[in-house]
């Protein structure tokens, strides 16, 4: 076996992608894996691929359509690339124009008696935003997870955090997003020692999962069942953690990544 390649889920993971979007792209020949095991269908990627995967990412936050980014990818003259995306630019130019005409509207309309009155709305954002924020407040409330001596102010932020950045992800994600959502509130309430919420949420959790055997990695379930575990320990089920728990450790087996099998069985440790 060739060193060099890595599975799609540790491809996925140091690309920033999702494994449905991998598999995906190369359905729709945007970014094709180095190989694919002829009996298995595993599919195996380079390190040099990252670098394109991660283009591609970008480019997706950009809006920019999965036909077309194939096409820049495909074209070796920087100076095509550039006029293809300032078509695009200019796309992005003429909905801002159009929204700036709305605003304008609006603005002169607040001014007298509105037309109809409605409660007001959320604002509009767009898909690269919203992932943007639902990655950013994933990740910030890891940080305050893992501080040991937060206030009790930053435990409120943490849980708000962690709602939101599951809202966002259930405006823009795919089903594997709003798992790991589910499964970082569910810890959050059972960090807080709250054990009906963090019973929910890993429900929730382990539903998903359960019903997205073909979108999700395989390291997914486990921790859905570690975070069942979790919760049950938090609302002084021993005898449901300790089955949920030994469910988490079988799936153990069923992870191929070693580093992604480590983390499981780190979590697992924790459990009380």
């Amino acid at each position: 076996m060739d060193d060099d390649l890595l599975s799609i889920g540790r491809f996925a993971r140091l690309a920033g992608l999702s494994v449905g979007a991998l598999r995906h792209y190369d359905e729709l020949d945007v970014l094709r894996p180095a190989e694919v095991d002829s009996f298995t269908g595993y599919r195996r990627y380079r390190r040099e691929q990252l670098e394109t995967a991660r283009a591609i990412a970008r480019l997706r936050e950009l809006e920019l359509p999965l036909d077309e980014i194939r096409e820049v990818l495909a074209i070796d003259d920087p100076a095509a690339q550039a006029r293809r995306l300032a078509a695009h630019r200019a796309r992005i130019e003429a909905r801002t124009y159009r929204l700036q005409r709305v605003l304008h509207h609006v603005t002169q309309l607040s001014k007298g008696e509105p037309i109809v009155s409605r409660p007001p709305v959320a604002p509009d954002l767009d898909q690269a935003t919203r992932r943007a924020l639902a990655v950013g407040l994933f990740n910030y409330t890891w940080t305050l997870l893992e501080n040991a001596n937060r206030t009790p102010s930053q435990d409120d932020t943490m849980l708000h955090a962690a709602h939101a950045s599951r809202y966002h992800w259930g405006e823009v994600g795919e089903k594997v997003n709003l798992a790991r959502g589910e499964w970082q509130v569910s810890r959050v309430y059972a960090v807080l020692g709250r054990a009906e919420p963090a019973l929910y949420h890993a429900r929730r959790c382990v539903e998903i999962n359960e019903a997205n055997a073909d979108g999700r990695e395989d390291w997914d379930l486990g921790s859905a069942y570690e975070a069942m575990a979790r919760a049950h320990a938090v609302a002084g089920d021993r005898a449901a953690s300790d089955e949920w728990k030994a469910r988490g450790v079988a799936e153990l087996a069923n992870i191929a990544d070693a580093e992604d099998r480590q983390v499981l069985e780190q979590d697992i440790a924790t459990l009380p």
